[in-house]
């Protein structure tokens, strides 16, 4: 017998054949067509033949649909090969609905793939510090695929997770002269009697911790998601990107946060392919779409909804790649201090409705009828519906649809719509606050962030201000840091101070901290520190995107053990300070960075070519970019110092 790995013992892999008659039919020229065609074109029609396209269906138009899809689904959904979340694994479907569409619109569906990672997957591990740096690549490579095809009229996205999204809508804003639309991939159902699925993610704390048994870890674990595609069941970056895809005008009305799989996430993909058409006909672009306007009703859904604190680094980057103004942390204060937040959802609160149960009750649109009432948004934004978003609100309002979705909910869930979406002033009566507050001091002198809606109620005072002063438990790792509140030897009234996992090494997210904060017992009174950042579905009183962060020699990088931290964040003003309670502040500034601060020798040489042409672009707070103009400018003024010093 052969060694298998070697050869095969199949002798019908030597039923071979060298030629074969290819396909039938003639390419549709004319002399002039074929006078004029670049070989490219040429070239690309006999790979539309030879792929099996009817020769004579060549002269359609060609749309290119692009998704985030991962792993290999069997026809009949079972998996051959996984993907790396739910998020990307049932998207194909949608494509194929949108490509259904376009051929039978006499139109030619090409389709192209960038799968994305699972945030979920790798918090916790090496892996996460190439989560955010991923997203710019995406981007760069979702635009490339564009442009490779030439003879493209317009682009379908589908993409549905943490950082697949932002890469989409950051490769849509930046085709500016081209229709393009989004379809975002949806979310999953809730698992009935089970835990959720960011929940599930402390399962393993919980146990260290001795809070719950072995056999509930293992049940829960399995169990948490109810449907084998979309995004999590949580207000999380995820979901949170799709509604503020809605709000920039880049999907049809009521596009975000639909169950996937169902008819009506299906549906969704089909009439997004006719709108698509309908505006190449108009010869309407991504750039009357997406505009200062466009950018700023985003801001505003993000504030409304509770959104995840990550799209401050994702609504900057594709206001960078449309070539609008990027919104400056003022921009975003103003936004949240004048925006009220109205939906009810997990992580927020206070009954921590699922994402599904939000499409249900209205979903963005329903959430925009109360801004519009409020005056809050610049109606005359155009939006890929081909109808402004004030012609979009009207038609939702009398809409049969909204009506009979509503109704559903309290059909299904015994659920009252407006419980989830709230009217300002029963949102107001229940105690629903703003989402972020954006803070400074001796600790964040370029700023900080804190997601104050997940603050536990009972540590925030009578006037809407959390304070809270204690010694700082320095961390210089995220293993170290959860390893102590796994250990318990984290104590209630303590400050942790996670250094060393900004921008500099990645700012991979720290989820899994941040959720032992919530659900292990009395960790709700310690609060948290960092110049990293946290996952969308993060609670607590958890400041992140300190800057400067410690590698840039921040003051966060002098902190010590024992070191008195004070915070104080009113949830009402949004606005508030994190400092270091110094009685000799000169001694504090003359510190040098904290002794156990250490490169992470696990950062990926890709992770540190995007550190340094994100920091030459602004930072965090711009976006974590790629300036071009700005990168070129520094490394010509370099190379002109390097010349200067090699020439004496």
């Amino acid at each position: 017998m052969p060694d298998p790995l070697l050869d095969s013992p199949n002798d019908a892999i030597y039923t071979l054949r060298t030629t074969a008659p290819g396909p039938t039919g003639r390419l549709p020229v004319d002399p002039d067509r074929l006078r004029a065609m670049s070989s490219g074109e040429l070239f690309g029609w006999t790979q539309n033949a030879g792929m099996g396209w009817d020769p004579a269906r060549l002269l359609g138009k060609q749309f290119l649909i692009l998704s985030t899809q991962g792993g290999v689904r069997a026809a009949d959904g079972a998996p051959v090969a996984l993907g790396y979340h739910t998020g990307h694994w049932e998207v194909g479907l949608l494509m194929e609905e949108a490509a259904r569409t376009f051929s039978a619109q006499g139109a030619i569906p090409f389709a192209g793939y960038v799968s994305d990672p699972c945030d979920g997957r790798t918090n916790g591990t090496a892996g996460m510090l190439d989560s955010l740096p991923y997203r710019n690549d995406a981007a760069i490579v979702l635009r490339r695929l564009i442009r490779s095809l030439p003879t493209r009229r317009g682009v379908l996205g589908v993409a549905t997770c943490d950082k697949g999204l932002p890469a989409m809508l950051m490769a849509l804003a930046g085709t500016a002269n081209l229709p393009t639309i989004l379809v975002p991939g949806g979310v999953t159902l809730l698992a009935e009697e089970a835990e959720d699925t960011a929940k599930v993610q402390t399962l393993a704390t919980r146990f260290a911790r001795d809070e719950i048994t072995l056999d509930y870890a293992a049940e829960m674990g399995c169990r948490a998601c109810g449907s084998p595609g979309g995004g999590c069941q949580f207000m999380g970056t995820a979901a949170s990107t799709q509604c503020v895809a809605e709000a920039l005008g880049l999907t049809l009305p009521h596009a975000a946060l639909s169950p996937s799989g169902a008819e009506i996430w299906r549906d969704l993909a089909r009439r997004s392919a006719l709108a698509l058409l309908q505006l190449d006909q108009a010869g309407a672009t991504t750039r009357d779409v997406l505009t200062e306007d466009s950018i700023h009703n985003a801001m505003v859904i993000h504030a409304a909804i509770g959104g995840s604190t990550n799209l401050v680094l994702h609504v900057p980057a594709i206001a960078h790649a449309a070539g609008l103004p990027r919104p400056t942390v003022d921009d975003w204060a103003r936004v949240n201090r004048a925006v009220p937040r109205l939906v009810d959802s997990l992580p927020n609160g206070p009954r921590h409705f699922a994402t599904v149960q939000v499409f249900l009750a209205g979903g963005v649109p329903e959430v925009m009828l109360h801004l519009r009432a409020l005056g809050l948004l610049r109606l005359d934004a155009r939006t890929v519906s081909g109808r402004t978003l004030g012609e979009n609100l009207a038609w939702w309002e009398k809409s049969e649809r909204r009506a009979r979705l509503r109704e559903k909910l309290r059909e299904l869930d015994g659920i009252d719509p407006d419980d989830v979406i709230l009217p300002p002033a029963r949102a107001k009566e229940r105690g629903l606050t703003s989402t972020v507050t954006f803070l400074r001091g001796n600790l964040a002198p370029e700023g900080a962030l804190v997601k104050s809606t997940a603050i536990a109620p009972e540590m925030i005072g009578p006037d809407g201000v959390y304070r809270h002063e204690g010694p700082a438990r320095v961390f210089t790792s995220e293993n170290s840091a959860i390893a102590a509140i796994k250990s318990g030897s984290v104590k209630a009234g303590d400050v942790m101070v996670l250094i060393g996992i900004g921008p500099g090494c990645g700012m991979p997210e720290t989820y899994q901290i941040t959720a032992a904060l919530k659900y292990a017992k009395d960790a709700s009174r310690i609060a948290l520190i960092t110049d990293g950042r946290f996952s969308g579905v993060s609670t607590g009183a958890c400041v992140g995107h300190i800057s400067p962060e410690a590698w840039a020699d921040g003051p966060i990088g002098r902190v010590r053990d024992g070191d008195r931290i004070r915070l104080h964040i009113d949830t009402r003003q949004l606005e508030g300070s994190v400092d270091v309670v110094a009685s000799d502040a000169p001694a504090f500034a003359a510190r040098p960075p904290h002794p156990n601060l250490r490169r992470d020798e696990r950062v990926p040489v890709d992770t540190r070519l995007w550190s340094a042409l994100q920091d030459a672009s602004g930072g965090s707070w711009s976006g974590c970019v790629y300036d071009t103009d700005r990168i070129v400018h520094l490394l010509e003024l370099g190379k002109a110092a390097e010349r200067a010093q090699t020439s004496h």
